[in-house]
C-alpha cells in the first residue's frame, strides 16, 4: 500500500500526517511499556503495524526519488523534517522503554528459574546413610499469567 498524491505538496502533506500519527500511536506504546502495562501497548498493534509498513515504503520512495517532494513548498518540507525528528526522538524513547521491559522480564524468568533450581536442590533422604541428591535436569514448564 503507498500514499496516492496527485502532486509534491499533497504527498509532503500526507506524509506530515502519517509522521504525526505513528508518532502518536508509538508514544502511547513506549507510555504503556513505561508504566509497566504492556498489554495496554496492544490496543493499537494492527494500526501501528500497517502505518509503519506504508511509512518505510513511502520513506524508501522519497529517499530514492527526491523529486516527489522537492517541488512542495519549502515550509511544509521543514514541517515534515519537525515531524520526522519528532518520530525519530520518539522511536528512540520507545527503545528504552522495550530494553527496559526485556531486562526486567528476562530478570523474573531468571528468579523463577533459579528458585526453581534451588528448591529441586533442597531434597534430601532421611536414615541411615543419608545424602542429598543430585539434582536431575528435567524440563519443567512454567506457565504465566498474559496480565503479569
Amino acid at each position: 500500500m503507498s500514499l496516492s498524491a496527485p502532486d509534491a505538496t499533497d504527498r509532503v502533506e500526507q506524509l506530515i500526517l502519517l509522521t504525526d500519527r505513528l508518532t502518536e500511536l508509538i508514544a502511547m506504546e513506549a507510555q504503556a511499556f513505561e508504566q509497566h502495562r504492556p498489554q495496554d501497548a496492544a490496543v493499537h498493534i494492527e494500526e501501528t503495524s500497517k502505518l509503519a509498513n506504508i511509512y518505510r515504503h513511502e520513506s524508501a520512495r522519497v529517499r530514492a526519488n527526491p523529486g516527489l517532494i522537492a517541488t512542495a513548498p519549502r515550509d511544509l518540507r521543514a514541517k515534515l523534517i519537525r515531524s520526522t525528528e519528532a518520530f525519530d526522538a520518539v522511536l528512540a524513547r520507545q527503545g528504552r522503554a522495550l530494553e527496559a521491559a526485556k531486562t526486567v522480564t528476562e530478570g523474573l524468568v531468571r528468579a523463577i528459574a533459579d528458585e526453581v533450581a534451588t528448591q529441586r536442590a533442597s531434597t534430601a533422604n532421611y536414615g541411615p546413610g543419608a545424602r542429598v541428591n543430585a539434582p536431575v535436569a528435567v524440563a519443567t514448564s512454567i506457565t504465566l499469567n498474559k496480565r503479569a
